[in-house]
């Protein structure tokens, strides 16, 4: 197989919806400007209906032309999603099942709490020597397939949500083997603020060519990554510090939680061991998802004291202790409500902080002064206890609402522990 340094790219975007304009192809514009930022220009892009015949000439014209080709989209279970099918004919591979492909799709829909149809199995299916990119974002794996003579084609899904992010973290790396230049990342983490308000703190930052930062969303949070390109890693991560430094003195830097670190539940329990101090939990919207997503996170025991799901009112009542004539006086959910979980928490299980959550994940209940979306989130710590409530779109799902909720309680929890080493 021939070395060859990638300097010249198209995008090919499939899908008859962006044909008929039903869906704007957001996608190109993205990946040119990151392409950009690693010494690739992008000569050509181009948008092909679900047809194999039209794509297989799409792709052999491209791959004619340029060293790299990234196609978005096609990757999906039903009969019409055909990209990995169409190229694994143009480069004369079979396709087979991938089983840690399929494995991973399994777990995914375990997770969701929903039946895993006949039809996904065909989002394991992959040319034979492909590169596997894992999706943690959806069910669909990214791929690439080099030619003989070193021309490459990477295969990435369609929805913007799980594009992103697998090309940052999966493709880039990739990419890089096939480079001349160096290039050097940093990661913003940002809760409480998205990603058009971040754009719009920060005109002159996202429209630099090196460093470039540019912003994507992952659940319940943007993220800033910060790419510069250098001749050695030295002077591409000083470029990198210096847009650092300038988002940390922008409107964006209140909701920074973390700077090159994997999610909140990593950040919280490192700063948790750091500083010597445990945590617990009441949970009952989010159903033990904080414990679960803290207790994720390897060296957790030495942070982490325990927890209790407290779901219907009768266990707040019996477990955590909490005062009938209360919940019926203020509402289940309620900040009276989750301040009193955090604290019995904290008292119950010895910790030095607890955090609550109680509200309404949907897709039911809720009121009219509470509606769906609604989340009280309290810290109990020492001197007292920190509360606050939480809307989230009723427009969004069960599952996200949770893990937003979730998110948002552990980055309080972060923030307060920054607070107070200031103090």
């Amino acid at each position: 197989m021939a070395d060859r340094i990638l300097h010249r790219a198209e995008i090919v975007a499939v899908g008859t919806e962006l044909l008929i304009g039903d869906i704007v192809n957001t996608n190109a514009a993205y990946l040119s400007r990151r392409l950009a930022a690693l010494g690739i220009g992008v000569y050509r892009q181009s948008v092909v209906g679900d047809n194999p015949e039209r794509l297989r000439e799409d792709l052999s014209l491209a791959l004619s032309r340029v060293d790299l080709v990234i196609t978005t989209g096609g990757l999906g279970p039903t009969t019409d999603d055909l990209t990995k099918e169409t190229a694994a004919a143009l480069f004369g591979r079979e396709m087979s099942l991938h089983a840690p492909s399929l494995a991973r799709i399994e777990e995914y829909f375990a997770a969701i709490g929903r039946p895993m149809t006949e039809n996904n199995r065909k989002q394991a299916m992959m040319p034979e020597g492909a590169v596997i990119f894992e999706n943690h974002y959806g069910t669909a794996p990214a791929l690439a397939l080099v030619r003989k003579d070193g021309k490459v084609l990477v295969m990435l899904p369609g929805p913007p949500r799980e594009m992103e992010p697998l090309f940052e973290e999966k493709v880039v790396p990739f990419l890089l083997t096939h480079t001349d230049a160096v290039l050097y990342s940093r990661n913003v983490h940002i809760v409480g603020m998205g990603e058009s308000a971040v754009a719009s703190a920060l005109p002159a930052l996202l429209d630099s060519e090196n460093p470039t930062v540019a912003p994507y969303c992952v659940p319940a949070e943007t993220r800033l990554r910060i790419t510069a390109r250098a001749d050695n890693e030295k002077d591409a991560a000083a470029l990198c510090d210096g847009a650092l430094a300038e988002i940390l003195k922008s409107p964006v830097a209140p909701f920074v939680y973390g700077v090159d670190v994997p999610n909140a539940e990593t950040a919280l329990v490192r700063a948790l061991t750091e500083k010597g101090l445990t945590i617990a939990t009441a949970e009952s919207c989010t159903g033990g998802l904080i414990a679960k997503r803290l207790t994720d996170v390897a060296g957790a025991s030495e942070a982490v004291a325990g927890g209790a799901v407290t779901y219907q009112t009768r266990e707040k009542v019996r477990i955590l202790g909490i005062s009938q004539d209360l919940i019926e006086r203020c509402g289940v959910v309620s900040e009276e409500v989750a301040r009193e979980m955090a604290r019995a928490a904290r008292e119950r299980f010895a910790a030095d902080l607890a955090l609550a959550t109680t509200g309404y994940a949907g897709p039911g209940g809720g009121t009219e002064k509470e509606p769906v979306g609604t989340v009280y989130i309290a810290l109990a710590h020492e001197k007292g206890t920190l509360c606050r409530r939480l809307s989230l779109s009723p427009l969004r799902d069960r599952d996200f609402i949770r893990f937003a909720a979730a998110t948002n309680a552990m980055v309080d929890t972060l923030r307060f522990l920054n607070t107070r080493a200031t103090r």
